[in-house]
């Protein structure tokens, strides 16, 4: 054991310091299932602890990689044998739940769905939602800025954080828990460290923004026509729901299809195919008064042909089958032999046209790959899943296609998911080179031994 670990060991006590099979026993990262790599997983039980942690750290040079729920979809916690890892999952604490100030204070452990259940407790929303739910941490929802399913409505992770509490390299803390919305007093300092990936601080307590409770909902499965008619319907649903409009989740005619078709348990609640389909919701506090306008709202945009059929679910079963056809990934791991999946954004106007150029760009790569599209496309967000057959173009003529029909359409490379090492060689095409020299002096000014998940982003 090396003069390191039994200083650490010291500090955060045997249960803070995990070595050997307790290490190997978890998986690496969310797409590898190898054993986990590193020289310890390090658990403080508290702020003091952390910033004790990576003082020692930062001390000897030790590189430590901070890790969440290890839910992330972009390699942001990937590690060596050499590297620490750093999880808050003994930091699981919430704090305080203000009800008249709708706010909620939590250590970064906290797990997603206990911070909703709390919340619930209370009347009150944390509206960022995600398919992680069960496993992702507040912590590292923050150091990437997820989004989810109701960004259109409530914003991403940057929205819903008021306070903040970071530990730099050094161990130094800095502390801004306020939890008022209105605070012009200087640098906003906790927005460095929300997307930076554990960067440049690791986050450790978070000061929540809540919202009242919606105590009624409702949602319908769309069906359209053409792309310029779903962009219409979304102006017309959003000016029509007076705030109530919480998802417009867009999908693509091969991605309905394959979650409702043979490789699925899930079924189409149509008699015939469509091009386009849109899974709607809205939010609010009378249920009759909702659905009656919300079935108004609808009725209109059949009437103004923005639309060409409509299931609105009837009850909480119905409303669980339209979600689960899309967020279902079973179908294509069962038909494709591979997949390669993509988080992006660009212009809505933009969306028609850089779909169809990119998938006539994939056909030329391989005619057999077929690209799956579906997405927040209020938010200006779509994913992207390339399903291929053996023979298959290796992962990076798969991505030069995909990144650089992103590029011809001045798009992002990540929408919420991050860069981590997945997307690092691709950066250049989001960020202009002054922005990343910036960036660069952050990281250099606050963990000048780069000891903080090194090498994720960008290289210096």
């Amino acid at each position: 054991m090396t003069e390191l670990l039994i200083a650490l060991r010291e500090t955060l006590g045997e249960k803070g310091v995990l070595e050997g099979e307790a290490v190997r026993s978890r998986q690496s990262s969310y797409w590898h299932r190898q054993p986990m790599q590193a020289q310890a997983i390090l658990r403080p039980a508290n702020s003091l602890e952390l910033s004790a942690c990576l003082r020692l750290c930062h001390a000897a040079g030790q590189a430590v990689i901070p890790l969440g729920g290890n839910t992330g979809l972009a390699e942001a916690t990937a590690s060596t044998a050499e590297h620490m890892m750093l999880s808050l999952e003994r930091m699981q604490r919430i704090e305080a739940v203000d009800e008249v100030g709708r706010t909620m204070t939590v250590e970064a452990g906290a797990i997603l769905q206990t911070v909703q259940e709390r919340a619930a407790e209370a009347g009150l929303l944390f509206p960022v939602d995600l398919g992680a739910r069960g496993s992702c941490t507040i912590g590292g929802m923050l150091a990437t800025n997820a989004g989810g399913f109701s960004v259109m409505r409530y914003g991403m992770m940057r929205e819903r954080v008021l306070g903040l509490e970071a530990v730099l390299a050094d161990g130094t803390v800095i502390s801004s828990l306020a939890g008022y919305l209105k605070n012009n007093t200087g640098y906003d300092l906790k927005q460095l460290f929300v997307g930076s990936e554990g960067t440049l601080g690791v986050i450790s307590r978070a000061v929540l923004r809540l919202e009242e409770l919606p105590t009624a909902r409702t949602t319908a499965m769309i069906a359209v026509r053409s792309f310029d008619q779903m962009t219409a319907l979304l102006k017309h649903l959003d000016r029509t729901a007076n705030g109530a409009l919480c998802a417009f989740e867009v999908m693509w005619n091969e991605f309905f299809l394959l979650n409702t078709g043979a490789h699925s348990e899930h079924s189409s609640p149509f008699a015939e195919a469509w091009p386009f389909y849109v899974l709607v919701e809205w939010q609010g506090s009378d249920e009759a008064d909702l659905r009656q306008r919300f079935e108004q709202a609808l009725g209109a945009a059949f009437e103004e042909d923005l639309l060409a059929d409509a299931v609105i679910a009837q009850s909480l079963n119905e409303r669980e089958a339209l979600w689960a056809i899309r967020e279902a990934t079973e179908p294509e791991e069962r038909y494709f032999g591979k997949t390669q999946g993509f988080d992006v954004s660009l212009a809505i106007r933009d969306m028609d046209a850089f779909v169809g150029r990119l998938q006539s760009d994939l056909a030329e790569l391989d005619a057999h790959a077929r690209l799956l599209v579906f997405g927040h496309l209020a938010d200006g967000n779509l994913h992207l899943t390339v399903g291929m057959h053996e023979p298959w173009p290796s992962h990076e003529q798969v991505e030069q296609v995909v990144y650089g029909c992103v590029q011809a359409f001045a798009g992002a490379v990540s929408a919420e998911h991050g860069i981590g090492l997945e997307k690092k060689a691709w950066l250049p095409i989001s960020r202009q080179p002054a922005e990343l020299d910036l960036m660069r002096l952050l990281k250099r000014t606050l963990d000048p031994r780069g000891i903080l998940n090194p090498g994720k982003i960008f290289d210096l």
